[in-house]
């Protein structure tokens, strides 16, 4: 399709990326698709089962923008890694952000980016929303933490690079989100509008370093994040609805010519204090050229008719719709060209790859080096060869970003795997004082218990539950299943380790480290205390 033969429907068309809520097109998307011409839809969990239903669900959506004449469709997905995934059954699901930083290598930043990318491609999927470029320099953000490279601006820059070239390699659109950056912030901009009142000096040396590194690797997307800098912005406009910040600062600054993408625009940040409808006009009039809209067919309408009625009564130029179709047409042939990702149905062979062994054994290595032994004063591992108590914290959905958590992979499990003798209690992330003491009761004969925490600083039950143990004269062994952040919550506990994230590899890889079937090398890439700060490790160094 070429923007001269474009009516203003189709043009505007391109600019909407949508969401719908099953495993088969449905009727809600197929005419979007084919009477509203939009460019992209968006994946979530709700879309997946497994890779074959996945692989014909894209095949069909493709087939439906062929039979409408448009352009190949954006296909795109939060793939993160780790936490944040939206496939993870059957595939190669790769360590997260933070757990590739704590081992180290950036070849292994790459590696993991590489091998999701061809699986995803695989799926019909060309678009990654990743990698997360938000630096985590706040402990207390309650959406970004193991979704980050870490907190230091260089390291993130470099892994998010790695990351960058592995997706693009692998022939899928890399995103850097979440710009100008999300990391410092102590708000979920799924649920209000967050604030970072730094200035723009502190802003240009910190947030801003791992994009300026994304947009020199030749990044395809950046997405904006739903977050005021009133150092850019000074009239209270979220940088998604900020010409200052999306066109003076990303593009004319940064000098950036790739594709912008809005974060999803029914997140409460968006949606109750501007309106999702009315903010679709107001991000395209900032410099926005996708505007994604993830849930409601309503909402989605409403984007389409109100942009093209801001076109017809002149506040938005057709020239302005233009650019976006243009840059959006330009990224599609060079993407979408050849392979799978404009095909009507991707290809057998790349199917068969996905998930494959191969793509394991990297996902399994990766995971291993990110085992981090953050201290053992009393020499309590590797753990003994006696009966132990593991008590494991369920995993929850921390933010919208997670989805919904069923895991029902644990860490007395994995432990029992490795031929530890093991009796298992599983707790809520909220344990309440009567849950607690049958606990204590439970724990009276055992010489040797471990504790799998989930986001601590978050629920004081889990707090609780370690000060109780400790009162008991009881040394738990204690191992952060998300946030490296727990041990402020109990800095008396002997016996610390981080395996970031509560993804049954991780589990596994924690379980080897314990029982010392592998070392355990990683390194902290946040601060968690004064004694324990970014890059600690095993030996004891930075």
């Amino acid at each position: 399709m070429e923007l001269a033969g474009m009516t203003l429907e189709e043009k505007v068309g391109q600019l909407i990326q949508a969401g719908f809520h099953s495993l088969e097109p449905d009727g809600h998307i197929l005419d979007l698709i084919e009477r509203r011409r939009i460019g992209g839809v968006i994946l979530f969990a709700r879309n997946v089962q497994d890779p074959a239903q996945v692989a014909a669900l894209t095949g069909k959506l493709q087939e439906a923008a062929q039979r409408a004449g448009t352009a190949p469709l954006w296909i795109s997905i939060d793939q993160e890694g780790g936490m944040v995934a939206r496939v993870t059954e059957g595939v190669a699901l790769m360590p997260g952000a933070m757990a590739i930083a704590a081992g180290g290598s950036g070849e292994a930043a790459y590696e993991a980016a590489l091998v999701a990318g061809r699986e995803l491609r695989a799926l019909g999927i060309n678009v990654n929303f990743a990698p997360d470029l938000d630096i985590n320099n706040n402990p207390a953000n309650p959406v970004i933490g193991v979704r980050s490279f870490g907190e230091a601006p260089e390291a993130v820059a470099e892994y998010g690079a790695a990351a960058i070239r592995g997706f693009q390699d692998a022939g899928v659109s890399a995103t850097a989100k979440h710009f100008p950056g999300h990391g410092d912030t102590a708000t979920d901009s799924h649920l209000d509008l967050p604030t970072i009142p730094h200035s723009r000096e502190r802003i240009e040396a910190v947030e801003l370093v791992p994009f300026r590194r994304a947009i020199a690797e030749g990044v395809d997307a950046v997405m904006s994040s739903h977050i005021v800098f009133p150092a850019f912005e000074p009239e209270r406009l979220p940088a998604t609805l900020s010409r200052r910040v999306l066109t003076g600062l990303l593009r004319e600054e940064l000098g950036f010519d790739g594709v912008i993408v809005t974060d999803c625009m029914e997140m409460q940040a968006i949606a109750a204090h501007y309106g999702t409808v009315q903010a679709a006009v107001l991000a395209v009039e900032a410099g926005a050229d996708i505007v994604l809209i993830s849930h409601s067919r309503e909402l989605q309408e409403g984007a389409l008719d109100a942009l093209l009625e801001a076109v017809r009564s002149g506040r938005i130029s057709e020239e302005r719709i233009d650019a976006s179709v243009r840059r959006l047409l330009a990224l599609k042939r060079k993407r979408l060209a050849a392979g799978t990702g404009g095909a009507p149905q991707p290809h057998e062979a790349a199917l068969r790859s996905v998930g494959c062994e191969e793509h394991r054994e990297t996902a399994r290595r990766i995971s291993e080096a990110s085992v981090t032994l953050v201290k053992d004063e009393e020499r309590l591992l590797p753990l003994r060869r006696v009966p132990t108590l593991v008590i494991h914290t369920s995993a929850v959905a921390t933010s919208i970003a997670d989805e919904a958590v069923d895991m029902p992979h644990t860490l007395g499990k994995a432990l029992a795997a490795q031929g530890l003798e093991v009796v298992e209690r599983i707790i809520p992330v909220s344990p309440d004082g009567e849950a607690l003491q049958a606990l204590l009761t439970q724990a009276e004969p055992f010489g040797q218990i471990v504790v799998g925490t989930y986001n601590a600083s978050f629920y004081p039950g889990q707090v609780r539950l370690i000060e109780a143990l400790q009162s008991l004269g009881k040394r738990p062994v204690v191992v952060a299943l998300r946030n490296p952040y727990d041990l402020r919550e109990f800095p008396g506990i002997s016996t610390y380790v981080a395996v970031y994230e509560s993804r049954p590899l991780a589990l596994e890889s924690a379980a080897k480290g314990l029982t010392g079937a592998i070392p355990m090398r990683g390194r902290l890439p946040v601060t968690v205390s004064e004694a324990y700060p970014a890059g600690w490790g095993a030996d004891g160094s930075c």
